[in-house]
């Protein structure tokens, strides 16, 4: 018998000894004491339910000794011994804390969020979690919004590798290994599309829309294997998503045939209420329950009102059935039948050096170069000024790091390990937010009398996450006049730019020599920077996302939708897009964008055929693209080779370019290297407004676009019949 077929059958055999009762149990997840938000932190609540064998789940235990302590009462005490699965957001690190998704994005290499995802997976099984609410697929085309700092940015396709590698990373090949824990993708779906970047606001969506920007990243994780799905907090085109049978029934469990659990968002079941979707708590139940959510976390709609709607016949027993199945299937698949206890004695309390030394290598790998005037990078100065708020600060992690997790590295002390011969002087400058501006005299005097000027600014990590939306995107505080009057002393300065979104940099980025992106970078963000800015790490990362020159032009994507004017129909490579009387047209840096310290130069794009017919994408033939790249500097470094499509006439208008392929590929100073991309139906075709989903590939010319950013100008062309 397969282990599936043993799965099965043994939740037949439970189903039947379970009473009304002990079935809405399962779909209870209730907080820790750890958290003290609505409905949390009731750990008599949670031990009486776990005694009765009403509980199926906990979320926020910290600690083997506590999580196994919990587990023996439902163990060992309850009527059928049903184990619990204890859930936590374990986001980019447990004790050791990687940088934010959205730096690790900027690798262009899913292999680093691979290693974020073991690494943490390690520690947080040994710690008795098993179930992350990780990884984050919200596809975001909106800086304002706090949680961008959590997603890999304004693009599906690189979000969807990004969501299968972190979904592999978790998970492994085997989810009872005591190092993997069982993932979950979240917000289902459409979540970074708030209005205004306002958090938990409104999306209002087309079917095409909701299915060609939105919806991939979910797709490829779960046929990646993801355990389970998070419902979001938003409203899909009028329904609130833990209620939106269209999205959690109709495409996750009927078309993509997704067997694992749909939970609740903190709260998502009740706050049905406040969107205006139901008049009270029994009808919120009805309506999630009945759309698709299996387990309901921190409100207890459904143990609340579970029998009087089986009574009414507002919910039937076949759907309260699959809702168990579902979250006792998890719990077998996590072998907590078997071994429902981790031994206390090897818990990973703190990072081991294999781990830091993990996140360095992260870290490094995720600065973007935005700027490097006059080859100031990397830095060759006896003598250093190491000025601004973050400049010495361990407060570098980002947002939902967990309590008691370690402090950053500081920058400054970074730098004084990495040139030890060199004179550093520290300023603080301004803190990170306030008016005070009492210390800037001390910054520039201390910039005047340095050979080079290393200026850390940016936000701070409580500015970024989740409920965390800005309308301004410049520099909090007075940082910017501190950035003037550093600028203006003439000694050559870097900035590092720290922070959780695209900045605003355009009132100062040509007064300074070089900007690098550092994101919020972890545990080891001093040394990782420090690597950066000695050269001893080339940095290769891209942006994941656009920065825009002014609040004013946001939403600015590059994978924007063609606009009717301004149209020449002389100029082949027009925008296409309406523009500003007051700010300059496109972007401060676009998607793609990122510097090195040594100079590439790519081949001209061969195609292996110059037409193929819609059938033959269809029965799954592809088209080959084959390029070089060729490091023509005096150095090694990394190169990111982008290949873009475009398809500049459908039934409905397409992006001017999209995506689909891109390598980060590694080359000595005169290395050169083939690169290869094979493209299908799924990167010429696109889905229609159809709520049925169809999707569709047309005949006609296709452009395809490869370089080194969303703004290459090379295409070759290829026909579809």
């Amino acid at each position: 018998m397969s282990g599936h077929d043993r799965h099965e059958s043994r939740i037949e055999e439970l189903l039947a000894k379970m009473t009304v009762d002990e079935k809405l149990g399962q779909l209870q997840q209730l907080a820790w004491a750890w958290d003290t938000g609505p409905g949390g932190g009731d750990t008599a609540a949670a031990e009486a339910a776990a005694r009765k064998g009403l509980l199926g789940s906990v979320l926020n235990v910290v600690g083997a000794a506590a999580s196994n302590a919990l587990q023996r009462i439902a163990v060992e005490e309850s009527r059928l011994g049903i184990p619990l699965v204890f859930g936590l957001d374990v986001i980019h690190g447990y004790h050791t804390t990687f940088p934010i998704p959205l730096a690790q994005a900027a690798a262009f290499d899913p292999a680093v969020t691979v290693t974020d995802a073991e690494v943490s997976a390690r520690e947080a099984r040994s710690n008795g979690i098993h179930w992350t609410f990780s990884p984050m697929m919200d596809v975001t085309r909106e800086p304002r919004w706090g949680r961008i700092a959590e997603s890999i940015g304004e693009d599906p396709y690189l979000t969807s590798a990004y969501a299968v590698a972190k979904v592999k990373g978790y998970q492994g090949d085997d989810l009872t290994s005591p190092d993997r824990v069982a993932a979950c993708a979240k917000h289902f779906v459409a979540y970074g599309g708030a209005e205004g970047g306002r958090d938990y606001n409104t999306v209002d969506v087309s079917e095409q829309r909701l299915r060609n920007l939105y919806l991939p990243p979910f797709k490829a994780a779960v046929e990646a294997g993801a355990a389970t799905v998070m419902a979001a907090f938003n409203t899909i085109s009028g329904v609130p998503a833990h209620a939106n049978s269209h999205t959690l029934t109709g495409i996750l469990k009927d078309e993509w045939d997704f067997d694992g659990v749909v939970v609740s968002d903190w709260t998502g079941v009740l706050e049905l209420i406040a969107h205006g979707n139901a008049a009270d708590s029994a009808q919120a139940a009805r309506r999630s329950l009945t759309a698709g959510v299996d387990m309901e976390m921190v409100s207890t709609t459904f143990v609340d009102h579970g029998r009087e709607l089986l009574a009414s016949g507002d919910l039937t027993m076949e759907r309260l059935d699959d809702a168990v199945t579902r979250v006792l299937r998890l719990k077998l698949r996590l072998g907590l039948f078997e071994r429902p206890y981790v031994e206390e004695s090897t818990a990973v309390v703190e990072p081991t050096a294999e781990a830091r030394a993990a996140a360095r290598e992260v870290a490094g790998r995720c600065m973007v170069l935005l700027k490097n005037d006059d080859a100031l990078l990397p830095l060759d100065a006896g003598s250093l000024a190491v000025v601004g708020p973050f400049a010495n600060s361990g407060d570098l992690l980002g947002t939902w790091t967990l309590p008691g997790a370690p402090e950053a590295v500081p920058v400054l002390t970074g730098l004084r390990e990495a040139l030890p011969d060199a004179r550093i002087a520290h300023a603080l400058g301004v803190p990170a937010e306030g008016s005070d501006i009492s210390g800037i005299t001390e910054a520039v005097a201390a910039a005047e009398a340095a050979d080079a000027v290393v200026l850390v600014v940016g936000e701070p990590p409580a500015l970024s996450g989740e409920a965390a939306v800005r309308s301004e995107l410049g520099l909090p505080g007075r940082q910017e006049r501190l950035v003037e009057a550093v600028a203006a002393t003439g000694t050559p300065c870097v900035v590092v730019l720290v922070g959780g979104r695209p900045l605003t940099i355009g009132s100062w980025a040509d007064r300074v020599s070089a900007i690098v992106m550092a994101w919020h970078p972890g545990i080891e963000a001093g040394t990782a920077v420090a690597d950066v800015l000695t050269g001893s790490v080339v940095p290769g990362g891209k942006l994941p996302v656009t920065f825009p020159r002014s609040v004013g032009q946001v939403p600015l994507h590059y994978n924007h939708e063609r606009t009717g004017r301004p149209y020449d129909p002389a100029a082949p490579e027009v925008k296409y897009v309406s523009r500003y009387l007051d700010v300059e047209e496109g972007p401060q840096f676009p998607f793609g964008h990122g510097l090195s310290y040594t100079t590439f130069a790519l081949g001209e794009p061969q195609l292996d055929r110059d037409r193929i017919s819609v059938a033959d994408l269809e029965a799954g033939e592809t088209v080959e693209v084959t390029l070089t790249v060729r490091n023509t500097g005096d150095r090694a470094g990394d190169e990111v080779v982008q290949l873009y499509v475009q398809d500049p006439a459908a039934s409905i208008a397409q992006p001017v370019r999209r995506l689909r392929g891109f390598s980060r590929v590694r080359l000595t100073s005169g290395e050169e290297r083939q690169v290869r991309f094979a493209l299908g139906a799924e990167d010429f075709g696109f889905w229609t407004n159809d709520t049925a989903g169809i999707f569709t590939v047309e005949p006609g010319e296709i452009h395809l676009h490869t370089g080194t950013s969303s703004q290459t100008s090379t295409h070759s062309t290829l026909r579809i019949t």
